[in-house]
Order: C-alpha cells, then structure tokens, then sequence
C-alpha cells in the first residue's frame, strides 16, 4: 500500500457511522455501536446511515430489506439519536456515495482488496460464486466516509483493516491527483469496556445476526421474558466469579457475561468483579438480566412505537438525507472537476 506520508487536513471534525440494513439488530449492535453514537452527536457534525448498499453485496428480499432499513432507523432514534442534531439517512438516498465508489475503485489496487480478511470469511470456499460488489465492498466503504470528510469513525476492532484501507485509498488520491490535504486521513475510535460481544452460547464467537441459533443473541425486539431466560440459558462454567481480571482468563463465556454488565451499567469490568466476586452464576444471571430489562425495554418499546409508523421513520430519514446531500454533493463535484471529468 501507498507509503506517502498524510498532508494536514484542515477541514472541520466530522463523525460517520453506519450499520448494515440486514437482520435483526442485536445486544452486540446497542453495545457495540448505538449507545456510543448518542454521545457523539453533541462533539461534532455527525452522519449515521443505514448500509442498504452494503446489504445488497449478498441477495435481500426487497420487501424486507426496506423493512430492515426502517428496523435500524429506529434504532437509531430510539437509542437516542436526534434528527436536529445527527444526519440519519438511507446510503442509497445519497447517489453520491456509488459516484465515489466508483472513483475510488480505479485508485484502489487488487493486491490490497486480496489483504481484506473479511471477504475471505464472508465467501468461504465459494470465493467465485460471490458477487464483485462483496469483493469491492470495503471501496466503498471508504466512500462512505470521505464522501463526508469524515475525520473520525466509531468501529469495531473486526473494521480496523477496513478504516486503514480508506486511509490508503484518501493518501493514494491525494498525492496522484497532486491534492495534498484534500481528503483526511480517518481516525477510528474504539472505546469502553464492550467492543465486541460474544454469543451466549459460544463466549468465542462473536454476537451476530447470522447465527442460526437465536438464543446466541438478545434481540433488541425481544421481550423482558426473552431476555431473561436467554440470560438464563446462557453458556457459563461451574466456577464462582473470581476478583481480578486475571482469573477471567480462558473463561470466555464468564468474561462475556461480565463484559455486558460492564457495558450496561457504565462501570469497569474491575468494578463488577469486585460486587461479585465469589459469587456463582445462580446469582449473576437474574442480576444482570434484570440490568438488560432494565436499560432495554425503554429502547424496545420507541423502537416499537416507530416501527408502527412508517411515515415518522421516513421523514426522519428524508430530512437526514437532505442533510447528508448538501455535505455531499460539493465533495463529488470538486472530486469531478480533480480527476478531470468535464462539467456540463
């Protein structure tokens, strides 16, 4: 990959995100990515989409993709997420964002879209029956992101490679186009004590839409008595909670548990070892499936309420995407006008 040094970026803070319109969102999603999108929208400009393009890179039934893409909207709105405040739109309502991808996919390089793990694990052993936009999928990706300028985005650990590659693709443009600055170089943030949720039944597989099994995950539509006796049932050890974080390890399932606690409760892994230590499951499981209850069933019934109006979820998004446009639509026309296209 380019080794050319980044030029300054003088451009204001912008934060971006975005989840992918397919499945039902998750505790790993809340966690992982909605409860920290709140406190962002009062640090900078913000832009939070829903990933409907992304969606398509493997089939979608086209009625439940658009369901789908309303389910994360109200998501969005029900964790706490302001329309006045942050940008909430459908990526495919900004056209600018395939315009980009495009682009892009004539400065990216094969070599460093053969380095993307991810595509490697999404097609398996069937790498020539997937489609080239699975293949293309992190390209587009970075469009999403410098479409805005965005100097700063909130992921996962599992999308570092994918932040470095539109890192790449921003210092790569900059210097063939001899336009030193003109795209920043994206910093991630990756904070708190639950980055990455595991599923309840295997503490070494991550949380996710895609597994078969749905007690491997609280979904954010579940119930109070779903959620506790997913909690209930979920995987642990005969061992007592230890006191340190030391005694956690190769208890992935133990550190799972605790891990969620933390992240609901806004304390330290450390701190709720100290409340528990000693303690046995017996006694953890009702205390934490009262906290999940606890924090989410005021999301789960907004996201309800929303849900039965499509139309409030829809002006929401119109007006994000009116937002998220007017940011956009300068940056692909100076990119236009840099890589040479005549403007008619």
């Amino acid at each position: 990959m380019t080794d050319q040094p980044p030029a300054a970026y003088s451009g204001p803070q912008r934060i971006l995100s975005g989840m992918q319109a397919s499945g039902s969102l998750h505790l790993g999603n809340y966690l992982g990515a909605l409860k920290r999108f709140v406190p962002l929208q009062d640090e900078a400009e913000t832009f939070f989409f829903v990933a409907d393009m992304h969606a398509i890179t493997v089939w979608q039934d086209p009625a439940v993709l658009a369901a789908q893409t309303r389910e994360i909207a109200a998501a969005y709105l029900a964790a706490g997420l302001d329309p006045k405040k942050a940008a909430i739109y459908p990526q495919s309502a900004a056209p600018e964002h395939a315009e980009l991808a495009w682009i892009f996919n004539c400065v990216a390089r094969l070599g460093w879209l053969d380095r993307m793990t991810q595509f490697k694990e999404k097609s398996g052993k069937h790498k020539e029956r997937s489609s080239v936009g699975l293949y293309t999928y992190p390209v587009l990706q970075a469009a999403d992101i410098l479409l805005y300028k965005a100097t700063h985005v909130p992921v996962g650990a599992d999308q570092k490679q994918h932040l470095e590659l539109t890192r790449d693709i921003a210092a790569k443009f900059n210097n063939d186009f001899g336009v030193p600055g003109f795209f920043p170089m994206t910093e991630p943030v990756i904070t708190g004590p639950a980055t990455k949720i595991m599923s309840l039944r295997d503490g070494a597989a991550k949380m996710s839409k895609s597994d078969p099994s749905d007690a491997s995950r609280i979904n954010l539509l579940d119930d109070a008595d779903t959620i506790a006796g997913k909690i209930r049932k979920a995987r642990t050890d005969p061992a007592p909670l230890p006191d340190t974080l030391e005694g956690l390890e190769n208890r992935p399932e133990a550190g799972n548990l605790i891990a969620i606690y933390a992240a609901l409760a806004d304390q330290t892994k450390e701190a709720v070892l100290a409340e528990y230590a000693g303690q046995g499951f017996g006694v953890f499981k009702p205390r934490l499936a009262d906290l999940a209850v606890e924090k989410l069933a005021p999301i789960t019934g907004e996201m309800r309420r929303l849900m039965a109006d499509p139309a409030e979820i829809d002006r929401a998004l119109s007006a994000g995407a009116e937002r998220a446009r007017a940011v956009a639509a300068p940056v692909i026309a100076e990119v236009k006008k840099i890589v040479g296209f005549v403007s008619l």
